[in-house]
């Protein structure tokens, strides 16, 4: 067994694999999918829970991967997600869960008792009319429920993602924040991306970073937060004084390439070294044609070296990636 490290030509290492368990969701929303839902990966298409735990492996053992965090769609519909999530904590490695947590009231405990360490929810709004418009589902009660099951099972810190959609919930960005300090939750607001299905996205309709903090800082005193930022994604801020925090992710209007420390697996079995990258590396045909870990590796570390400085959205040849956000995994 060789080891290897999954860098690339601007001295960026990924140690973060972010795993996506199907294409499938049981939501709507209006800014990644249209409300008849999409064309899903056929069945035999979709990597299998051994396919998926050897690869997650590889990444650990010879690649220098250090934390696993299941995507989807939506991963809480995957059969077998509590065993992928209990065999992948055995590998000895960080386990998170992004999911609009509908149905994690039932599972949160035994995914808690898997090994799961945390769970990211995506949730852009408290009020139920307003959910049902933008998830085109009458489900908000579902979702608090699970974030209640998430923090009972110790499933924490718990972090809310939010996406503002003008003319939706442009005008609840403090109110999000409320509830959130209240309850203890971690809220991240995230710049809409162009990762919808129908390729709707403008970015002259996009609310931007500097938006969310206007809003904010009507009602609040935001102060950078006094924990380094590394690679992650949210710039963070405490919130009068604290110790309630609240990050702005945008991904857009102040770019963190630079940073980045994530690779993604399709739920195909694609490596994409880039959410909006236009190209993609092959390892389900790998997998399926015995090639070994090895070769599997080899195959993984080309795949990024190939990743390019920066996304590039604001390059007038941007081209917006063919498969959408619920098909590639956040």
């Amino acid at each position: 067994m060789t080891t290897q490290r999954l860098d690339d030509r601007f001295g960026r290492v990924a140690t973060d694999l972010r795993v996506s368990l199907t294409d499938r969701c049981n939501l709507r929303c209006s800014y990644c999918m249209p409300a008849e839902g999409l064309d899903w990966l056929p069945d035999e298409s979709v990597l299998t829970e051994d396919e998926i735990v050897r690869l997650v492996r590889i990444g650990v053992q010879q690649l220098g991967i250090r934390e696993v965090r299941f995507t989807g769609g939506e991963p809480l519909v995957r059969r077998g997600l509590v065993d992928i999530v209990r065999r992948s904590h055995e590998l000895g490695v960080e386990t998170s869960l992004t999911t609009n947590a509908l149905g994690l009231a039932r599972m949160a405990e035994a995914l808690a008792a898997a090994g799961l360490d945390r769970v990211n929810v995506s949730l852009d709004s408290v009020r139920p009319e307003t959910f049902h418009a933008i998830t085109r589902r009458d489900r908000l009660k579902d979702v608090l429920a699970g974030l209640e099951a998430a923090r009972a099972a110790g499933l924490g810190p718990i972090k809310i993602n939010a996406v503002l959609m003008r003319g939706h919930n442009d005008d609840q960005a403090p109110e999000l924040l409320r509830w959130a300090l209240a309850e203890g939750y971690h809220l991240r607001f995230i710049e809409q991306m162009p990762l919808d299905a129908q390729h709707g996205w403008s970015r002259d309709a996009m609310i931007t970073a500097d938006e969310i903090f206007g809003w904010l800082e009507a009602e609040f005193v935001l102060s950078p937060a006094v924990e380094p930022r590394g690679s992650a994604p949210a710039e963070l801020f405490q919130v009068d004084g604290g110790p309630g925090t609240v990050g702005v992710i945008a991904s857009v209007t102040r770019p963190f390439c630079g940073d980045c420390d994530r690779v993604r697996l399709t739920a195909d079995g694609q490596i994409r070294n880039c959410l909006f990258a236009r190209e993609e590396s092959d390892l389900r045909a790998a997998l399926r044609a015995g090639a070994t870990d090895d070769e599997i590796a080899d195959r993984w570390v080309i795949a990024m070296r190939g990743k390019r400085a920066g996304h590039g959205i604001d390059d007038p040849t941007f081209l917006q990636p063919d498969r959408p956000m619920s098909a590639i995994g956040g």
